[in-house]
């Protein structure tokens, strides 16, 4: 792969198919590790299809009748070239907007910190770890579902390293009454690192994306939001690199 950074404008290029095809392939090679650059390119690719579809109509509208009867060509071919440089011009400015709108959320950063906090006052606990063990896994699930008012799901992360310890209810975002309540699962490996899932539905400022990563303190965050749930998976023990690993198994599953 190469060392060459990737730009925003060589993302842009890539996302027009602008650029040469052995640029192309290891930036593909990057997007295929970088899950936050993936949903950023997934983001502009369905922000230009919408704008193709919005106006390049107008590339095939007939010429304005006025001109036809100018019968100047010169002038037929300027309308089509500033139908053109419109459609970009658009495009150049919804892809900045867009680009603006990619910064996350503030109430997805609440939610990023919520998780740490949550992750930070449980996975030191010995004896207390979780309310409901992975003994009664069934139990836990069906509880915490009917608890969030929608169907969650503990993802298996042995192919991680990681076995489920069990998981607890918690309150809602800031502990706001009537809030919806959130889910936290907690895994544990054969070295006794922890990971936790903080599950919670209705996200405030909810939009769609792929992995965001956080850090508070000393806990890493990986948390996205997809339709009605947001997920984050922490920990305080292992390197961003690891967590992503695990993050990805658990997404995985938890978006197929």
């Amino acid at each position: 792969m190469s060392e060459l950074p990737v730009t925003e404008a060589e993302l842009q290029a890539y996302v027009d198919a602008r650029l040469p095809e052995s640029r192309t392939a290891e930036i593909d090679r990057y997007i295929a590790g970088h899950p936050e650059e993936a949903g950023r390119v997934a983001a502009y690719r369905s922000q230009s299809d919408q704008l193709r579809a919005t106006f390049e109509p107008v590339l095939g509208e007939p010429v304005p009748a006025r001109l036809v009867r100018a019968a100047r060509p010169r002038h037929v071919r300027i309308w089509r070239v500033a139908a053109a440089f419109a459609l970009v011009g658009l495009g150049v400015l919804a892809g900045w907007q867009l680009h603006g709108s990619l910064a996350p959320p503030e109430a997805q950063q609440s939610f990023a910190h919520d998780a740490a906090v949550a992750h930070a006052t449980y996975s030191p606990e010995v004896r207390h770890a979780v309310e409901v063990g992975a003994d009664q896994e069934a139990h836990l699930v069906a509880w915490l579902s009917k608890r969030l008012g929608a169907k969650v799901r503990a993802p298996n992360l042995e192919a991680a390293g990681y076995s489920l310890m069990g998981g607890r209810l918690l309150p809602g975002e800031d502990g706001s009454a009537g809030a919806a309540p959130t889910a936290q699962f907690m895994y544990q490996c054969n070295k006794g690192t922890r990971v936790t899932l903080y599950v919670r539905t209705h996200v405030q400022d909810q939009h769609e994306t792929a992995f965001r990563f956080a850090r508070d303190r000393s806990v890493g965050v990986f948390y996205w939001i997809d339709r009605s749930f947001g997920y984050a998976l922490s920990s305080a023990d292992i390197s961003k690199d690891e967590l992503l690993k695990v993050a990805n198994v658990a997404y995985q599953q938890l978006n197929p």
